[in-house]
């Protein structure tokens, strides 16, 4: 997919929801060290099949009996290895009235297990217990009104947490994995993915396949369970409730969609979080963390007989289980144009979306085109157009697969307001580009550069080990097939000028639109 480059703000903003790239949505604080580059293939720009051919030698995939799947890409450049465990699982499978439940779990999976954050599990266990049955009571006596009792019920809470937490080691798994010499230990919840990710020197792959076989064998979601609802909760207040454009997304996806999950944002919301309790997460976990729903991808200096051998060892244990029915609705086509406007103390904001189809659509690559001839960087139309020539916005972009592109979704641009200047005249000026893709051919120097940035961004992506072992993920999960990464870049070397304007005149019509409008107001 090619890579977008979004405004900062905006940027944060969107992983309420999700975004393609696990850098947009990192749950813990820690970055990935450079992994050892390669290089990209020598032979014509138009084809990628000298890189496919290079690829097909060094990488080896199997499926355990219980159903995981493993992906080993061998890169011998340097002794590191980057490791991803990628579950089919995000916002969108969340059963109403529970959002948030995903991403909750993946910040417990940083918790620990029966053996891994605790100094003595047995002691620990009655007490995170009894902290369930305190936390019903108290939900109960708040209903009810029962001043007095309330406040005993949760003195005696604060009291068995602290016990609680006594018994337990914080950040133990990431301090195994930073004395190991291990980096980038993080996660990320999309709308439709979690991916769990760090990298380890190659001589310590044993290590890693005990850690995380053992991390998603018997996780303990109960420990420290209230008090990281408390950081989620300060998490969505800080993006949301006290941000004008966090707000504004949430309006303006809740009125691009009506029945399609991808309108709940992927932190949930505040009420639904703070009804959450363990045995939710627990029961999401046991219903999509199957063997099935996982996928591994393991790039680096390995060899992969012995990445089969361990994983069969310590991924083997993994009782089999069905994966779960998906059941999400198909969205409706939209009919006419929808637009909300919220009144807020900001700079005012202009956002445009149109819907579009999932990425296994025969014109993927015509979407993508189109959003980087329109929005990629400074020579982009918007750019140049809004920004530079008439000076109407202080930026102005977009990206395909908003809020994510395994089902249908949205093309999506966004401009601020520059000082002086109206969202209408930002409509306007953003409008008069959009229609000009349908009216008048692209040059073929144009597309070509396109193309060109297309493709080289791409390539920039599977640089390094982590890059390639995520790219490999999203297209084998949500396409069936890891080679569909290549085809991507024939697919967008093919696109022709004809092709944009079909794709443009079908996808940007007035019935197909959602306007969002952010206007100042004092605060």
């Amino acid at each position: 997919m090619i890579l977008y480059r979004l405004f900062a703000t905006l940027l944060a903003l969107t992983m309420l929801w999700s975004s393609v790239l696990p850098e947009v949505a990192l749950a813990q604080t820690q970055t990935a060290s450079p992994a050892p580059k390669v290089q990209p293939p020598s032979k014509t720009p138009s084809s990628i099949q000298p890189y496919l051919d290079r690829v097909i030698k060094q990488l080896t995939e199997f499926r355990l009996d219980n159903g995981l799947k493993f992906i080993v890409l061998e890169r011998h450049q340097a002794p590191v290895v980057s490791f991803l465990t990628y579950a089919d699982v995000g916002g969108v499978d969340e059963p109403d009235g529970k959002t948030g439940v995903a991403h909750f779990l993946e910040h417990l999976a940083f918790k620990g297990t029966k053996r891994i954050g605790t100094t003595d599990y047995n002691a620990e266990k009655p007490l995170l217990e009894r902290l369930e049955q305190l936390d019903a009571q108290i939900r109960a006596a708040k209903a009810q009104g029962k001043k007095d009792e309330l406040a005993k019920l949760q003195a005696e809470f604060e009291q068995v947490e602290s016990q609680a937490t006594k018994l337990s080691k914080q950040n133990e798994m990431g301090r195994i994995v930073e004395q190991a010499g291990g980096v980038g230990l993080n996660a990320n919840t999309s709308t439709e993915a979690t991916r769990y990710f760090y990298s380890f020197p190659a001589n310590k792959l044993e290590l890693w396949m005990s850690l995380e076989s053992e991390r998603f064998l018997e996780p303990v979601l109960s420990r420290e369970f209230y008090k990281e609802k408390e950081v989620i909760l300060e998490e969505r207040r800080l993006r949301v409730e006290n941000s004008p454009i966090g707000l504004m997304i949430e309006k303006f996806i809740d009125a691009a969609y009506k029945v399609h999950p991808y309108r709940r944002p992927v932190i949930g919301y505040d009420q639904d979080i703070r009804n959450l309790t363990p045995e939710d997460v627990q029961k999401f976990y046991n219903t999509y963390y199957v063997p099935s729903n996982l996928a591994i991808a393991v790039v680096g200096d390995v060899n992969p007989a012995e990445v089969k051998r361990l994983a069969q060892i310590y991924f083997g244990r993994f009782p089999a289980k069905p994966k779960a029915v998906e059941q999400i609705p198909t969205e409706p086509v939209q009919k006419q144009t929808r637009e909300v406007t919220v009144q807020l103390p900001s700079q005012p904001w202009y956002l445009e979306g149109y819907h579009r189809p999932a990425i296994t659509d025969r014109d993927n690559a015509v979407y993508e085109i189109i959003a980087s001839l329109l929005s990629n960087g400074r020579t982009s139309r918007l750019y140049k157009s809004l920004v530079e020539q008439q000076r109407v916005a202080l930026t102005a972009q977009g990206f395909s697969g908003f809020p994510g592109d395994k089902y249908p979704n949205l093309m999506l641009f966004y401009a601020l307001t520059a000082p002086g200047h109206t969202v209408d005249e930002l409509a306007t000026a953003l409008r008069t580009e959009i229609e000009k893709l349908k009216t008048e051919p692209v040059t073929d120097a144009e597309l070509q550069r396109v193309k060109t940035q297309a493709r080289a961004d791409l390539l920039r992506t599977l640089d390094s080990n982590m890059g390639m072992a995520q790219q490999l993920l999203e297209y084998e999960v949500k396409t069936g097939s890891w080679r569909n990464l290549f085809k991507q870049l024939d697919q967008i070397a093919a696109v022709k000028t004809a092709d944009i304007q079909r794709v443009a005149k079908a996808s940007f019509t007035a019935e197909n639109r959602t306007i969002g409008k952010l206007l100042s107001k004092q605060a």
